[in-house]
């Protein structure tokens, strides 16, 4: 369940110069908890100022899709900075995290990821480490295709069977194929095989 935002004082009590810091934590599972990403960037040096974070959802959840993390994007104004501890807290992959990045960038926001230093990835330096790491996900994505289908092709050129292990032998399907046409039902024989009515109309029409 997502967690609330926590700041130091009533929000938003910051004055029309005063250009907050937000910080943002998330884990995957109620058990866990985000403290200890807030002090990882207090300990950086970083004063948190409004503390969002989403408890037991999960990183494979679209930036936009995180509840507090929603939030903190409709609170936090152009111009002031959103501190994270690591990549993924602003997005499920590269292609989320980039488009992350560029609606905060658009609102002049410095987005500083404390996992690769103090890098605003808003800055031109900060868009080029982003298109390096996408670029980086991207062939890691492509190379493991590759290899997924090299070795798919293997397997079959080995003459392995692909696929789910079936849920009967060779012996229990010609088994089942005398007893069907003995005119056993398809409802009894799934019962007395411990398997599916699919599974045996399959087996039926695969004679």
């Amino acid at each position: 369940m997502p967690t609330g935002p926590l700041w130091s004082h009533p929000f938003p009590t910051h004055g029309v110069n005063k250009m907050a810091v937000f910080g943002y934590g998330r884990v995957s599972t109620v058990q866990q908890t985000t403290e200890n990403q807030r002090l990882e960037l207090q300990s950086a040096g970083f004063k948190i100022e409004y503390w969002f974070s989403d408890t037991g959802v999960s990183g494979k959840t679209c930036a936009s899709q995180r509840p507090q993390f929603a939030l903190l994007l409709n609170k936090i104004r152009d111009g002031e900075t959103l501190v994270v501890s690591k990549l993924d807290r602003l997005g499920r992959d590269s292609i989320d995290v980039l488009q992350t990045v560029r609606l905060l960038g658009e609102r002049n926001i410095q987005v500083i990821v404390l996992q690769l230093g103090n890098v605003d990835l808003t800055s031109a330096a900060g868009k080029l480490l982003i298109t390096m790491l996408a670029a980086v996900a991207a062939m890691e994505r492509d190379l493991l295709i590759e290899r997924t289908q090299s070795g798919l092709e293997r397997a079959k050129s080995e003459g392995k069977r692909l696929g789910r292990p079936s849920k009967t032998s060779d012996t229990q399907k010609i088994q089942i194929r005398e007893l069907l046409g003995r005119g056993e039902s398809v409802s009894h024989l799934a019962r007395s095989f411990n398997v599916s009515r699919a599974n045996i109309i399959k087996i039926r029409e695969s004679h």
